[in-house]
């Protein structure tokens, strides 16, 4: 075949594209794999009893853990559409998750995600996130929680799995979030979450319960339901002094000290 005719068949071929748009949407929205198998490799291999080997992501997990950002981030919008609303809620979940990692790698070594930027929480306003095909810019952490995960789904337990990269918050389990199961990791993470007594804990002797300071800043998700956050609390801990009348709240101090494998004590 001589190159005219190459050229040729080249054009046709992009006419047919052009007149035919769902041949190129096809080819630049690819098709996520809902168990998440890449993040969950990746968690498996340097998460461990919720604290993650940040120095070894840095060098050797680089490259497993940036193959599975660029997963998410070629998501578009078309394909999103055709989502169960478990597998957007586990797609957000894991990208918040992962892509905080990927934060802290870039960064690393560091002691607190506090100490990026100049001004307080500035790691979760700073727009690192690409997400061309779904959002039409780059975002940020708190566009992922606030913009889409509270503002679309109304579910509190995604506090129990939304990890910071601190202590202080709750632990990043070593397996990803999938649609199949949501449900019941979700449940999982809240009792975990719930019975870690250095963040959550009830006094008989006073009657009161010690939160962590997340039911307090998420107050209105966790009261939406059941009226109130000692209620949401009762559903995920077996005490029924915690439903009895005038329990009293007081919330825990939160420690945002890395969450690195190499510093736990």
């Amino acid at each position: 075949m001589n190159r005219y005719a190459m050229l040729a068949g080249g054009l046709c071929l992009l006419a047919l594209m052009l007149m035919s748009p769902g041949i190129a949407r096809a080819a630049e929205c690819p098709t996520i794999d809902h168990e998440h198998g890449a993040w969950n490799a990746v968690l498996q291999r340097w998460v461990s009893d919720g604290r993650v080997d940040y120095a070894a992501l840095k060098g050797e997990g680089r490259a497993p853990l940036e193959a599975y950002l660029k997963e998410l981030s070629a998501t578009c919008a078309a394909d999103y559409e055709k989502w169960s609303r478990e597998q957007r809620l586990a797609f957000w979940i894991n990208a918040y998750n992962a892509f905080t990692v990927q934060l802290i790698v870039d960064h690393h070594p560091i002691s607190s995600i506090r100490k990026i930027g100049f001004l307080p929480g500035a790691a979760f306003r700073h727009r690192f996130i690409p997400m061309p095909g779904l959002k039409g810019e780059v975002i940020s952490l708190n566009d992922i929680e606030h913009g889409t995960l509270r503002a679309d789904f109304g579910e509190p337990r995604i506090h129990f799995a939304l990890v910071c990269a601190s202590v202080g918050c709750p632990a990043l389990p070593n397996e990803a979030y999938r649609a199949s199961d949501l449900d019941r990791q979700l449940d999982e993470q809240a009792r975990i979450f719930l019975s870690d007594t250095s963040k959550n804990r009830f006094d008989p002797a006073t009657n009161t319960l010690h939160l962590s300071p997340i039911f307090d800043w998420f107050r209105v998700d966790f009261e939406a339901v059941p009226g109130s956050v000692s209620a949401y609390v009762a559903r995920f801990l077996d005490d029924p002094r915690i439903s009895r009348p005038g329990v009293g709240i007081e919330y825990t101090e939160y420690d945002w000290s890395l969450n690195d494998r190499t510093t736990a004590h």
